[in-house]
This record gives C-alpha cells, structure tokens and sequence, in this order.
C-alpha cells in the first residue's frame, strides 16, 4: 500500500481519481493500493517561547535560541488563549493511521520550498521512517498528474530545499519572536511584533509616508519655443539650465523677440520594443493590482484557485521564463486562447508558425517555470477568478507577440546660440501592444513628447511663431501601491525601473513571491498601515513603531534581503544550514538587544477636552477622533479629502481652533493647495486659505 500526501483535499481529490483510489473515508482516500491525505497547509509550528520555560520572559532570558528546536500541533486562538488546532489534531492523527498502514509515501505537497517543508515537518513530527519520493509537477491537468506519477524521484533529492526552508522557518522564529518579546518589553505595548520581512517592509512604507508628507515643492521654469513650418508646428524646450525665476524672465525677454530657429539636427530612429515578459506570482500581483485594485492576497487566493481547478500552472512561482520543452506546447495554448470571446481579435497579431522566443530561457527557470494557461476550458469562474484568468492569458499572447516597432523623432534648433529640443515617438507597427490595446503606454522613466507634428530638415530655418514661459513644481515620490510595495520587496527596496535589472536583483529581494502577500496582510493585522484609496499609509501606531526601530538593523531591506540569497544557496547545495543558522544566531543577538535598549515616545497623550461640549474627552483611533462623552457626538474623521492628520493636527484642531498650514491638499481637478483646517458653527472640518488668514 502506497500513501499519497497533499497539501489540500481537493488536490487529494484529483489524484485520488487518478490513481482510481475511488473509496472516500473520513480524512483520506482508498482503493486500487493507495491512500490518498492531505494536510491543511502547515499542520504543525515551532513551539512558542512559553512551550520552552513556562515562567514569563523577562529581558534576561532574551534571546531565546532554541536548541533543539521542538515541532508542535499548529495553534489557535480561543477564550483560554492559544490551544492546538482541532482540525490540526485530528487531521494529523488520520495522516499517522495511513502512514503506518502503508509501506512507502508519495510526496505530493505543492512543489516548492514552502510545500516541501510542510510535508518535512509532518513526517518529522509523526516520527516517520517510511522511504517516500516525490511528485513535482506545475500542473494540476491530468495528463501533468499522470506524467509526474511516471515520472517521481527519490526524495532524498530534495534535502537542499527542505534545509533551506527548514533554515528560513527557524530564522523567522529566531528574529521575529525574540524582536517582538524585546519590543513589548521595553515599550510596554502588546499585539505587536518585528520580523525579517515585515519590519524592512513597514520602513519602506513609513519612510516613503514621511517623505512625502514633509515634502517641500521647489520651483522650476521651463521656456518653449514653437517653429512653424507651414499649417503645422513644433514646440521646442529649452535645453539650457535656468536656475532661478530672474534668470528666466531675463531669458524669456531675450528669446521672444528672436524671429528665426535654425535646425541644427533632425535624427530619426527606428525603435523596437519587446514584447514583457510572461508572469511570475509578483507580476501579476502587480498587474491585477493597477487593472483591478486587487490586494496581493486576493491576487494570489484567485490563481491558487484557478490552479486547483487545472486552469493555469503553478501560481507561485518565481520565474518569468519557460524551458525549451515547455515552448513545445505554447503554439497550441495560444490558439486556444485567441478562440475565447475576450481574445478573438488576436488572430493577426500572432504568427503561430515563427514566434518569437523573449520568454524562454531554460537557465532563468528555477523550481517552477512562469505561469501560464492549461488549455482546459474555464466555465464557472468567480469574478476574480474570471479577471486573473484573463490577465494570464492575455499576458500570454502579449509575451509571444511580435516587437512593437515605433519611430523616434529627435530635433535639435538654435535660437542665436540658444539651445532647443524637441523629441516624438510614434508607432509603425503596434505589434504586442495591440493585443491589449495598449497604444498609450510609456516605458517607465519616458519624457512627455513635445507638442506638435511639423517636421524639419538639419540646416532649415525655421520661423518662431510663439515663446512661453512656464512656471512648474517638484512633486514627491507617490505613496506606495500594492503593486508598487511589490516591486520595492521584490528588489530590496531599490528604485530599478528596467524590467531585466530587476530580474537580476531578485534574489536579493524582501521574501518570495509566495509569502509577499502574507507580509502585506500581517501589517494591515496589526494595524501598523491602512489604504487611502489605492495608496498605503501607515497608521499612527506604525509611525511609532517605525520610529522606534528604524535604525536598528532588522529595519534594513538590502540586509534582510540578502538572507533569501543564502537560502537559495542552501536549496542548491552550494552552502550548508550551519553556517547560516549561526549567522542568525549572532544577528539575533544584536536585533534583540537593540529591541530592548530602544526608548519609546510617552504613549500617553494629552487628555484633549470637546470643543463641543466641554466635558467629555477626546479619543483619538486609527480612523476618527471623537467625544467619549456619549450625549456629544462629536467627530473628526481623520481622512480629510487626501490628507491624514495626526494627533497633532487633532489636538491644535480641538484646543487651538485650527491646524498648522497643511500643504499638498488635492483639488477635484488633480491640482494641489495649502490650507488649514479649523472646526466651522456646525464643528465640521472646514478649510482655511492663506489668503483669509491675510485678510483678518
């Protein structure tokens, strides 16, 4: 008898058919010499500190470092605190009766780091000796099922994998639990923690919220030109420095009387843009991010249910290149792509009998190739799964797509020594971008092109019909997006815009593509950000934490970062877990004793008396301040139009009649202002202009 172990029941479910193991028990599946289980994700956990010593931590136990390290039923919460999982217990003890009855187990856990390790601690904790292999496929098709059963390896091939999530699993306990006891000591507050990813990723957010909101415009001016060449013109910028507002009114005085530009270079370009690449689980996090505003976690819980129903590959893959023996198979999937209602304008933009092959690249594919379609027919699709199934496939079509061919237009005119430049683009052949319509796109980092379409010879001269002189203002880096905050942890926080030098910095990055997600959501759980439309912001009780901890090592990205390079070291058998293991320890000595020794910010606020009433108290939450005084009804809600105001602002709002001049407030038409806020006859927010506080 052969045991077969999944991650979910309904992945037991299919194999169990396969095998034709068609009897269905409490817990497994049997028949035809197999039984069939499954997990429920992780079963099993390392033993929480108190599992260790069951007196209270005090700073001097700190840093716990376990050795060894002990496995425990998966906990929950409950009225008497955290208790093993009832369904944990019991799934567990159907997974040891079908052990023992079986002779040897088929690894069929999700074929990953994280799939491995579930199955690893499984199988450890339950003291297992039986010999098993493994099943690895990126598909949960019948024909890729049928394949990897014909097709398992020794599972002892895997050790590097299960080390390396083994190695990551501890290194998260090790930094995360002594951090998170350190810093509810030496703050005093609970339902807070740090981690390895988690603080680096709260930084970033905190550090980008700061930014911009201290941010302080500078001016700058811009002089344009406009030659005319017949019915048609072209503006021309300056392409001199103007450094300060005297400088250009004197420049604009002298240009606007000059009659004549001579064209000193007119230069044209034929440009080809490749077509993107094809999905990873980060990219399309990303995409469905800015096309549909989906969180990360929906992103991922749509593919992963997608990938159960057999419609699409493996979701939680890293890589966005396929093998040569997957491009095999791409003719056929995008026929069938282009067959659905969604994509039945495709049909010309693709040349199935000469595609190009940007996206395959054995030597990038690491575990698991990038995502793709199966060629099952979708039918019943939720919404989100219908939008994500969409995005893959129309990714598809566009990663196989020919170039995007286009015309640059550079020009290069004299003003009596006075340099100009005027710069256009436009498509000849849209290629992959018709397959979205994606005619508009500009590459990240492209300058706006100059107004106009007359075109000119080196050496013409060149009538000036118009000279303006603008005024405009430095903006801020924007808040970051989910799908922003997703590329900042897929390369460790660097600011790379093209798309090849971020691949090459992914191993580098804060977390895996399978475990972004979670951080996101476990900083929205402890309340350390919330989202203002699309952006995230930090909330008050982030700040603080940030403040707190934002020199401290665990903080860094670039430093964290580099852990998930040594990982996949390990994974590969080029280093060995106790060099990494005492790494951690050491730098979980420093993170701990930096915890301990930061000074928190007096978490008592001044008692702030109702402007309204005059007997009641303040509170100020996440959200809104309001009166505790239950007759009132007093209240401010913190989020006013673009802008989120602090305890301070609530405060001078409530005991000095008005704030501090709040610059960068949003008009309706996308343009910012300064204003103040003050409490109006009816003690609603209302807005004070620096003109009104001029005229009182």
């Amino acid at each position: 008898m052969k045991a077969i172990l999944t991650e979910k029941p309904s992945v037991a479910g299919n194999i169990a058919r396969i095998v034709n193991a068609k009897v269905k028990k409490d817990g497994y599946y049997t028949g035809n010499g197999y039984m069939v289980t499954w997990a429920l994700g992780h079963l099993t956990a390392l033993a929480l500190p108190e599992q260790y010593r069951r007196e209270r931590l005090t700073a001097d136990d700190l840093p716990l470092i376990p050795e060894p390290f002990r496995l425990t039923v998966r906990q929950c919460r409950s009225d008497r605190g955290l208790i093993p999982d009832p369904a944990a217990v019991k799934q567990l003890k159907v997974i040891q009766s079908v052990f023992d009855e079986c002779d040897s187990i088929i690894v069929a856990t999700d074929a990953g780091r994280e799939g491995e390790l579930i199955f690893r601690c499984i199988y450890s904790f339950l003291n297992c000796k039986k010999p098993f292999v493994r099943l690895w496929i990126s598909s949960m098709t019948d024909e890729a099922i049928k394949k990897g059963l014909a097709e398992m390896k020794d599972g002892q091939l895997y050790e590097g994998l299960y080390q390396s999530g083994k190695c990551r699993m501890k290194a998260d306990w090790l930094v995360g639990m002594n951090a998170s006891q350190a810093l509810a000591l030496s703050s005093g507050m609970g339902n807070n923690s740090l981690g390895r990813v988690q603080t680096p990723t709260l930084a970033m957010i905190c550090k980008r919220f700061l930014e911009n909101r201290d941010f302080i415009p500078q001016d700058y001016w811009k002089i344009h030109i406009t030659l005319q060449n017949g019915q048609q013109y072209r503006r021309f910028g300056y392409a001199g420095e103007i450094k300060t507002k005297e400088d250009a009114e004197l420049l604009h005085c002298r240009i606007k009387d000059i009659p004549q530009a001579t064209v000193k270079k007119a230069e044209r370009k034929k440009v080809f843009q490749n077509p993107p690449l094809l999905f990873d689980l980060t990219a399309l996090q990303k995409e469905c991010n800015v096309r549909f505003d989906f969180s990360a976690g929906t992103t991922l819980d749509a593919a992963q249910s997608l990938y159960e129903k057999k419609l699409i590959t493996y979701p939680r893959t890293g890589s966005r290149y396929i093998p040569d023996d997957v491009m095999v198979q791409i003719p056929t999937l995008l026929a069938k792509i282009t067959a659905l209602p969604d994509f039945t304008g495709c049909n010309g933009i693709l040349d199935m009998d000469n595609l190009p092959r940007f996206p395959v690249n054995g030597s990038k594919v690491t575990d698991h190739h990038a995502l793709l379609t199966t060629g099952i027919k979708a039918a019943g699709l939720t919404g989100n799964e219908r939008a994500v199934y969409l995005t893959i496939a129309g990714r598809m079509l566009e990663a196989f797509a020919p170039p995007c061919e286009m015309e640059s237009l550079s020009m290069e005119a004299d003003a009596e020594g006075l340099p100009f430049r005027s710069a256009s683009k436009k498509v000849t052949f849209p290629g992959w971008r018709a397959v979205l319509n994606r005619m508009e796109d500009k590459d990240e980092g492209e300058e706006p092109q100059d107004e106009g379409k007359a075109e000119f010879k080196t050496g013409e001269a060149a009538d000036i019909s118009g000279c303006s002189l603008s005024k405009g203002k430095t903006s801020a880096k924007t808040l970051y997006t989910e799908a922003t905050l997703l590329t900042a942890m897929e390369t460790a926080g660097k600011d790379i815009a093209d798309e090849q030098a971020r691949e090459a910095m992914k191993e580098c990055g804060l977390g895996t593509p399978s475990t972004r997600a979670a951080i996101i959501t476990t900083l929205f759980r402890r309340g350390y950000i919330e989202r203002s439309g699309k952006k995230l912001m930090p909330t008050e009780k982030g700040l603080v934490i940030y403040n707190a901890v934002k020199d401290m090592m665990i903080a860094d990205p670039e430093l964290t970062g580099s852990w998930e390079k040594s990982l996949s070291l390990i994974e590969n058998g080029d280093s060995i877990p106790e060099t990494f293991m005492q790494a951690i320890a050491i730098y979980t000595r420093q993170v701990t004793q930096q915890a301990l020794s930061v000074k928190f910010p007096e978490q008592d606020k001044p008692a702030i008396e109702c402007p309204k009433c005059r007997t009641g108290k303040i509170k100020v939450n996440g959200k809104v301040a309001k009166c505790l005084n239950n007759d009132c009804g007093f209240i401010i809600f913190r989020k006013f139009l673009n802008k989120f105001l602090s305890v301070q602002d609530i405060i001078d709002i409530c005991t000095g009649g008005k704030t501090a001049l709040i610059k960068g407030f949003m008009g309706k038409k996308g343009k910012p202002f300064p204003a103040a806020l003050k409490l109006d006859e009816n003690y609603n927010l209302t807005f004070i202009f620096p003109d009104d506080e001029n005229s009182q």
